[in-house]
């Protein structure tokens, strides 16, 4: 993914292809199939596939660094999307969450490193790296394959982070770590 809706990709002859798109929304809805292809063509899916739609800007972020997130999660079915299970875009809330405290599915952790503000990717997350055997009751059956695109709203970077910065994330375990914690453990803004 470049910027203005291009995209480049090598082929298996190592040649080098750039494609235009029209409109940024034909370039993600291309880059979303490119990764769902790529899924649906490795026979056993063992790691988080990941797919930029947009880069956004400034410094990548890494385990330590604090993220708020909007984000879409759809089980992974009849190798497509299936029926959305979760989804705080039209809601108020962010979800803020500090990059490698475990607060979250490992797929999320792994996926998100190195985005930029601004930036949204396409994670497909293998059931080992979501919610595995038990998966999340009349949620996310058991051994399922799911798939997040996920938008950083806000960055903050661990070194420029002080103990005031207001985006402390709950601290309360669950016994399956959820891309949604409980929110009522952030304070507002």
């Amino acid at each position: 993914v470049q910027p203005n809706n291009y995209s480049t990709f090598y082929d298996d002859q190592r040649q080098n292809w750039s494609i235009m798109f029209e409109s940024e929304k034909a370039a993600m809805d291309f880059s979303k199939q490119v990764c769902i292809a790529k899924c649906n063509s490795s026979p056993g899916l063992d790691s988080v596939l990941c797919q930029d739609l947009l880069l956004g800007e400034g410094q990548g972020v890494e385990g330590g660094d604090s993220v708020e997130v909007a984000y879409t999660g759809w089980l992974f079915q009849n190798n497509g999307l299936g029926q959305v299970f979760d989804s705080n875009v039209n809601k108020e809330k962010l979800l803020r969450l500090k990059l490698g405290s475990g607060k979250v599915i490992k797929g999320w952790e792994e996926g998100m490193m190195g985005m930029k503000k601004g930036g949204r990717r396409y994670l497909i997350i293998p059931p080992a790296w979501a919610y595995g055997a038990q998966g999340v009751a009349g949620r996310v059956p058991p051994d399922s394959t799911v798939v997040f695109e996920v938008e950083v709203r806000r960055v903050k970077l661990a070194k420029e982070s002080s103990a005031s910065d207001g985006l402390s994330v709950s601290s309360r375990d669950s016994p399956a770590p959820s891309p949604v914690p409980s929110s009522d453990g952030f304070s507002a803004d």
